[in-house]
C-alpha cells in the first residue's frame, strides 16, 4: 500500500498579514464566510476501525500513534477556543478518533463549559458512554451525537471492524438520554452496496424516538478509504427511499451554515436530516474550522496540510499574537473543494479523517 500521510510532518505559519479587525469583531474569509463552527480532535486514537476512516490495513496492530507530548493540552486548547469564541464561533465541537478515549475529557469538557455564548456538543462511537455520559452532562455538555452505521448487527461489526454490536451504541445512547442530554443526533455514514440496505430499517427504528437520525454521503477524506463515485448514495435517494415508507416533508435549516439538510415525517413522527457534501456540496456557506490533536488549524475537511498555531503556543505566543494567526488563516482562506471535486481532486494527498476530526 501507498504511504498515507496521517500526521503531516510539518506545517505551514500563519502567513504576515495587517492587524486583524478589532477584538471582537467577526472574521470574513476571501468568499465571504464568517467563522462560526470550531471542531476539535482531542486524540487520534479510536477502539473502531471504520472501513471508512480508519481501516485497519493502514491503521493496524503497527500503527505508531502520536505520543502524548505531542497533544494539544487541556489548558492549550481551551485557550485557542476561547480566542476563536472573541471571533465569532458559536458552536464547539469535540472529536477525534475516538474523543472519549481522551483521560479525563470531563476535565476540558468543564473548561470549556465557561466559556460563554457557545454550545458544546461532541461526537462520539458511543459505547464508552454508560460509563461517562452522566460525568460529561455534570461537566456542561449540551449535546452528543452519536455515529451509528447500521442496526442490522452482522453489517455494523463489518463496518467498525472491531466486533462492536449494535447493542453496545444503543446502551450508550440509551445511558445519554438518561443523563438528560437530547435530542441525540445519530449519524449514519451510507456506502452503497454495503450498508445501504439498512437505510429504511436505521428510519424505522429511531422514528418516534425524539433522536435526529442523518444520513452522511460517503465522502473521499483522506486517501485510505478507497473512496469511487460509485459508492456514493446520494442524499436525494436516500430521501426517496424513506419517503416511499414514511412520507417526509423538507424543513428550514436551524442556521445559516446548517450543514444538514432538515426533514421531517409528515405524520409528526420525528426529524431526519441528510448531509450532501458529495451530490450538493455547501462550501458557500461554510462556517467551519478545524483544530487537529496536535495543534494545526485546518479550514477544509478535504485539506492537505494546516497552520502550526502549538508552536506558537509553545513559544509564549501573547493572546494578540494568537488571534492575529488566528484572523490570518481565516481571511486567507478561500476552499471549495467540493465544488470543485473532479477525477483529478481523487489522487490529491488529503489529512486523513482520523487524524483532522471529521
Amino acid at each position: 500500500m501507498k504511504s498515507i500521510p496521517i500526521y503531516p510532518t510539518s506545517g505551514k505559519l500563519p502567513l504576515t498579514t495587517d492587524e486583524p479587525p478589532p477584538a471582537g469583531a467577526p472574521l470574513l474569509d476571501k468568499r465571504g464566510r464568517t467563522v462560526h463552527d470550531l471542531r476539535i480532535s482531542i486524540t487520534d486514537r479510536c477502539n473502531f476501525r471504520c472501513i471508512y476512516c480508519m481501516p485497519r490495513e493502514v491503521f493496524g496492530a503497527d500503527h505508531a500513534f502520536l505520543a502524548r507530548k505531542e497533544l494539544l493540552s487541556f489548558e492549550e486548547i481551551t485557550r485557542v477556543a476561547r480566542l476563536f469564541a472573541a471571533r465569532g464561533v458559536r458552536k464547539i465541537r469535540i472529536t477525534g478518533g475516538e474523543p472519549l478515549l481522551r483521560k479525563h475529557v470531563e476535565n476540558l469538557i468543564a473548561q470549556l463549559a465557561e466559556i460563554p455564548d457557545v454550545e458544546l456538543t461532541l461526537t462520539t462511537n458511543g459505547v464508552l458512554l454508560p460509563k461517562l455520559a452522566g460525568v460529561l452532562r455534570a461537566a456542561g455538555l449540551h449535546r452528543v451525537t452519536v455515529s451509528l452505521d447500521a442496526i442490522d448487527d452482522a453489517t455494523f461489526r463489518m463496518m467498525n471492524d472491531a466486533d462492536y454490536p449494535v447493542a453496545a451504541v444503543l446502551k450508550g445512547i440509551a445511558a445519554a438520554e438518561e443523563a438528560g442530554f437530547g435530542p441525540i443526533k445519530v449519524n449514519m455514514v451510507v456506502k452503497r452496496g454495503v450498508n445501504d440496505h439498512c437505510v429504511t430499517d436505521m428510519a424505522r427504528h429511531f422514528r418516534g424516538t425524539g433522536h435526529i437520525l442523518r444520513f452522511i454521503e460517503f465522502m473521499d477524506v483522506g486517501c485510505s478509504n478507497g473512496w469511487e463515485m460509485s459508492a456514493v448514495v446520494p442524499s436525494r435517494e436516500i430521501i426517496e427511499r424513506i419517503h416511499r415508507v414514511f412520507p417526509v416533508e423538507q424543513i428550514e435549516p436551524n442556521y445559516t451554515g446548517e450543514v444538514a439538510e432538515r426533514w421531517r415525517y409528515s405524520d409528526g413522527g420525528g426529524e431526519i436530516g441528510v448531509i450532501s457534501s458529495v451530490t450538493q456540496a455547501f462550501c458557500s456557506t461554510c462556517t467551519r474550522i478545524r483544530l487537529s490533536t496536535e495543534g494545526k488549524l485546518y479550514t477544509c475537511l478535504f485539506a492537505q496540510s494546516g497552520h502550526d498555531l502549538r508552536t506558537l503556543l509553545r513559544a509564549g505566543a501573547s493572546d494578540s499574537e494568537l488571534d492575529r494567526a488566528i484572523a490570518t488563516v481565516w481571511q486567507h482562506r478561500e476552499d471549495r473543494y467540493s465544488e470543485i471535486r473532479t477525477a483529478n481532486t481523487k489522487g490529491l494527498q488529503k489529512i486523513e479523517m482520523s487524524y483532522i476530526g471529521g
